[in-house]
């Protein structure tokens, strides 16, 4: 028995064939537009109260998203990417055409041209002369009413949930407002924006598992970029004072609502600065993005209204996590004592992970939920940041902080290391890790221990996951909410 979606989609087929039997091409090369909807639909509000005398003429384009009558009269509602406009058929102004409107489906790409008018109830609507179908739908879309509800089908077919859910759409303008907003912000600073390589002889700059793929003409095995750091510092280096990347990155690891393999960070380097100077810009930034994007400091994520009006908050890592969690790290200064006591209050861990990966996974249970609003977590234990400078007088702390907000990591941002010496013993620290069977710690980079002997000069390190923001200034509670086509299992799992 047939589907009655094959059975639509026959019936689509049907009205294809009929229009090119009546010599009609389905799918024209070209289209001449003089308006959008949108600047159809203002020049009916400028000319509102002479519309009937100036018969205004406009050429517009787009979906056809819904169909009323076909008497001798007919209504259509025409969406292109700006918005939506009416369109109202006449038999007597299309005595020749007007019967082919029957071959019109929800679904098609119409042209259409005609005068601007008002309808009795004061909708700006289109009286059409004349039409021509730039492109006909071969499926039908999503049911009218409900719209794309189906959250797997919403991600694997973006396009149906573009067309049937205007919100998502305006979702991803926001995101790229956003990353044009960041991209001034950052360009009024001095920054240049600059493109590292994607695939890498070593994966580095942050813990995390890679992908390898194998490089034919070199016989080589080669990593997706986990980070941007690395190449980066090695411009900081080479006499860039101020540079800044926004690429993706990709790491071979669990998803969830706020972790994905493929993802958006931005990283910026500033030579002379220490993570104070770029604590403030932080905060500088996130309030000017969201100010320029939406018109205001306060957004709405969870039910919850959060303030980016700087200053945030500042808690020195140590007290947040005994806040949160009950216990001083600093009373459990080795792997063995930290286990212990995690388990002896029964919070769940991976045994396998060394002092550093433990203290993580308290911030991640129990701090990050508490930090709705924006708040800087600042001064963090060496193990977990081999890539920052040690606070001056102590050999247990490095100056790196966390920017929080919604309860999520949004930023993460260091005073660089940058002795050579130093580094070089932290990345055989970390060897010592990888063979201990940790895989997300990375190899050692030698050609980036090579660039720091050539002298690196003080720098503040910053990177922010741009998804997370673009999550946080539209109230989505899912990071595959705001990119485009996110990685999923195979269809059927």
């Amino acid at each position: 028995m047939t589907a009655p979606i094959d059975r639509l989609t026959q019936q689509k087929l049907d009205k294809l064939n009929a229009l090119r039997a009546a010599g009609i091409e389905p799918y024209p090369y070209g289209y001449h537009r003089t308006h959008t909807t949108l600047q159809a639909l203002a020049l009916v509000e400028q000319n509102k109260t002479s519309l009937a005398e100036q018969a205004l003429g406009v050429n517009v384009a787009g979906r056809i998203v819904a169909k009323r009558g076909m008497g001798k009269t007919a209504f259509m509602d025409l969406r292109d990417g700006s918005g939506k406009i009416q369109l109202f058929f006449r038999v007597n102004n299309l005595p020749e055409k007007y019967q082919l409107l029957k071959e019109i489906d929800i679904g098609d790409i119409l042209g259409a041209r005609g005068k601007l008018f008002l309808t009795r109830s004061g909708e700006p609507t289109i009286e059409v002369q004349d039409f021509v179908l730039l492109a006909k739908s071969l499926q039908p879309l999503p049911e009218k009413w409900h719209g794309l509800v189906d959250v797997e089908k919403r991600y694997r077919q973006r396009y149906l949930d573009l067309i049937s859910n205007p919100p998502v759409k305006h979702t991803f303008e926001i995101r790229s407002r956003t990353i044009s907003a960041i991209r001034e912000f950052l360009t009024r600073r001095d920054f240049l924006e600059v493109e590292t390589p994607a695939l890498q002889p070593e994966a580095g700059g942050a813990t995390a598992r890679p992908f390898v793929t194998h490089h034919n003409a070199l016989d080589r095995n080669l990593f997706l970029r986990i980070a941007l750091e690395l190449h980066l510092k090695r411009l900081i280096i080479g006499g860039f004072d101020k540079v800044y990347e926004m690429g993706h990155v990709f790491r071979n690891e669990g998803i969830d609502f706020k972790h994905i393999p493929e993802y958006t960070l931005l990283e910026t380097y500033e030579a002379y600065a220490d993570y104070l100077d770029v604590m403030k810009m932080v905060e500088e930034m996130v309030s000017t993005v969201c100010q320029q994007v939406l018109g205001t400091l306060k957004v709405e994520f969870g039910g919850q209204t959060i303030d980016f009006t700087p200053p945030w908050k500042r808690l020195e890592l140590r007290q947040a996590v005994l806040q949160y969690s009950g216990i001083d790290y600093d009373q459990y200064p080795d792997t063995a004592s930290l286990r212990a006591e995690m388990a002896r209050r029964s919070i769940v861990f991976d045994p396998s992970k060394e002092r550093g990966r433990l203290i993580d996974e308290l911030i991640g249970t129990f701090v990050d939920p508490n930090l709705i609003q924006p708040t800087i977590l600042y001064d963090y234990p060496i193990e977990m940041s081999p890539l920052a400078k040690k606070k001056p007088g102590s050999d247990k702390v490095v100056e790196r902080f966390e920017a929080y907000a919604g309860g999520m990591e949004i930023a993460n941002a260091f005073t660089e290391l940058n002795d050579p010496l130093d580094q070089r013993q932290r990345f055989l620290k970390q060897k010592e890790e990888r063979a201990a069977g940790d895989e997300e710690v990375p190899e050692t980079d030698e050609d980036f221990l090579l660039a720091m002997e050539h002298g690196m000069p003080p720098t503040g390190g910053l990177g922010v996951g741009v998804d997370r923001l673009v999550m946080l200034l539209t109230n989505q509670p899912s990071i595959r909410e705001v990119i485009f086509f996110p990685a999923l299992k195979e269809k059927g799992d």
